[in-house]
């Protein structure tokens, strides 16, 4: 009697398996199989490309990708970067993303054709740099002679030139001195007037209001005309 009680156990426990087994293939089936069924693709470099690569369809190719949406600037097919330019190094097997490649109308890294990126160490600046965000319109004056001499000048030099990064940790500028770093977009004639500046004076930042279109007069400004100007306006 016994020993067909323990039969009949070891049946029962023997088709709970059979269908816990079964069930749990199909949850997996169905979950693998909708994963792969998305039919999402991704372009990604089949080689490391350089900047300056004009990409042709066999520098790239396609990878399958189970989620539902593709990253945020990736292309799913080949034809949609062919004659691009690759505007930074892409590593092998990584995405293709908008910021990597360069446009007629807007490059990698905001920098629009024609325009260039420049960094500038600038001084005397903390407070603006607090302020500072990506976007933001900033005019850049440069001084010239020791801060406590007469003969000491200042200019704005540039006006309504847009921020696109500001590196607050200091590094080393060519005059030796520990500042902070701000990147401007500006055009090469602006780009030229920020490396000199950049190289012999001390350059500090204004925040502008982006509404805000007048213009400075350009001439310079000494300390010494500030201080023999009592009761005057200084124009």
């Amino acid at each position: 009697m016994k020993k067909n009680n323990l039969i009949k156990l070891l049946g029962i426990a023997f088709v709970v398996a059979i269908v816990s087994t079964g069930v749990f293939y199909g949850l997996f089936v169905n979950k693998l199989s909708s994963n792969t069924g998305s039919g999402k693709m991704l372009v990604v470099a089949a080689r490391t490309l350089r900047p300056g690569a004009v990409l042709k369809t066999d520098d790239v190719k396609l990878v399958p990708w189970f989620a539902p949406d593709l990253p945020k600037g990736a292309f799913s097919s080949a034809d949609q970067v062919a004659g691009s330019t690759v505007f930074d190094t892409i590593g092998e097997d990584e995405p293709l993303l908008v910021s990597h490649l360069a446009s007629g109308q807007n490059g990698g890294s905001g920098v629009p054709s024609g325009m260039r990126a420049v960094s500038i160490h600038v001084t005397d600046s903390t407070g603006v740099l607090s302020l500072l965000r990506a976007g933001q319109k900033v005019d850049v004056q440069v001084v010239v002679g020791r801060g406590n001499s007469e003969a000491a000048l200042v200019r704005t030099a540039l006006e309504d030139l847009q921020v696109l990064s500001i590196t607050p940790q200091p590094e080393q500028s060519s005059q030796g001195a520990t500042l902070p770093v701000v990147t401007l977009l500006a055009d090469p004639r602006q780009a030229d007037v920020l490396a000199a500046a950049d190289s012999g004076a001390r350059v500090r930042l204004t925040l502008r209001n982006p509404l805000d279109q007048e213009r400075s007069s350009d001439a310079p400004l000494s300390l010494g005309s500030i201080m023999h100007a009592t009761g005057k306006t200084i124009q």
